[in-house]
């Protein structure tokens, strides 16, 4: 049996390049040499989005999105983490082997105290339990499923380290229950530039969505920054936020003639512009066309998550049983 690959997706705003790149393209690659399992990360949005609508609007946005751009849910294990209760009485057990002290450097809980220390707040202001046992909850997504490796981003390194403590002090006390995890970590990671030339991110609202309707699409790339110069000039491609983006879609040869242009005379931003817009249009236009039929249809999400729930919980509830009685409760019946 190939190893197994787990990636958690937190539906907490509409994806955009950014995340494809950073996130989807990876993750699915890995389906080609592991046992690959995906679920959407809904309880840990509950930090953050309190209102109901807006998380399962978003829920089926993130699921819309993967299945759009490829993900196989009948060859991968495709969820809803809230729909797999299993996970929840481990996240229990973990965190009476899990030292507070752990919780407490754990990065997102200490930057939220800093900050506000910073402003001359109580320390845990605005601060709930959620996010302090994050790392727990996270730790138990993984494990649940005899996870080998997770893939991460460099910020997400902590939290498999933290993973991995908890698990290697379960099993100093029950044995190999737990399989120990390895975080894939990207190091490599490219970094997206947004519309105005700081990394994309939903948080300065410079992203480029996925899949907006061509019209709001073309209107948004015409919103990219530019310097001044007219079409007259010369310009240098490496210092523009279109080529920065333009180059991550052509192909080699369409890239260095954009190049030449750029380093030539008589070509104005409208014209790459417009050319970025039609080499992303040309790129998304089908995946849009996919992702549109199922956030028409979300009973077929439901139908989508609900079976990738029932083989998630199928392996939870083997892996839970034997923990249930190695701890000395009795193991639920089948």
């Amino acid at each position: 049996m190939s190893k197994i690959a787990l990636t958690g997706i937190k539906p907490t705003g509409t994806p955009h390049i950014g995340n494809y790149f950073g996130a989807i393209l990876p993750a699915l690659e890995l389906a080609k040499s592991y046992t690959a399992f995906y679920f959407i990360a809904d309880y840990h949005a509950l930090t953050t989005v309190k209102d109901g609508k807006a998380l399962q609007a978003q829920t089926y946005e993130v699921a819309a999105t993967w299945l759009a751009l490829g993900l196989d849910y009948e060859k991968a294990t495709f969820f809803r983490q809230s729909d797999v209760p299993e996970v929840f009485e481990l996240q229990w057990i973990l965190s009476c082997f899990t030292p507070k002290g752990l919780l407490n450097r754990a990065h997102a809980y200490k930057a939220s105290v800093d900050q506000n220390i910073a402003t001359q707040k109580d320390s845990d202001d605005g601060i709930n339990a959620g996010l302090f046992n994050y790392p727990v909850l996270m730790a138990s997504d993984i494990l649940m499923f005899g996870t080998n490796v997770v893939p991460v981003g460099l910020d997400q390194k902590q939290h498999i380290e933290i993973t991995r403590d908890i698990a290697e002090t379960f099993n100093n006390v029950y044995g190999d229950l737990l399989t120990v995890p390895e975080g894939l970590i990207q190091e490599d990671l490219m970094t997206i530039p947004g519309i105005d030339g700081r990394k994309m991110s939903k948080n300065y609202n410079n992203t480029l969505p996925l899949f907006l309707p061509p019209k709001k699409l073309r209107k948004r790339v015409m919103q990219i920054q530019t310097d001044s110069k007219t079409v007259e000039e010369p310009k240098n491609p490496d210092e523009c936020n279109v080529f920065g983006i333009y180059k991550l879609f052509a192909p080699p040869q369409q890239i260095q003639d954009l190049r030449t242009r750029y380093e030539s005379s008589g070509m104005g931003y409208g014209a790459a512009k417009q050319e970025l817009y039609e080499l992303l249009e040309n790129r998304f236009g089908q995946n849009r066309e996919k992702y549109n039929s199922y956030i028409e249809n979300p009973a077929e999400i439901e139908r989508i998550l609900f079976e990738g729930a029932k083989k998630a919980r199928a392996i939870a509830r083997e892996r839970l049983n034997k923990i249930r009685s190695a701890i000395g409760t009795t193991p639920l019946s089948t």
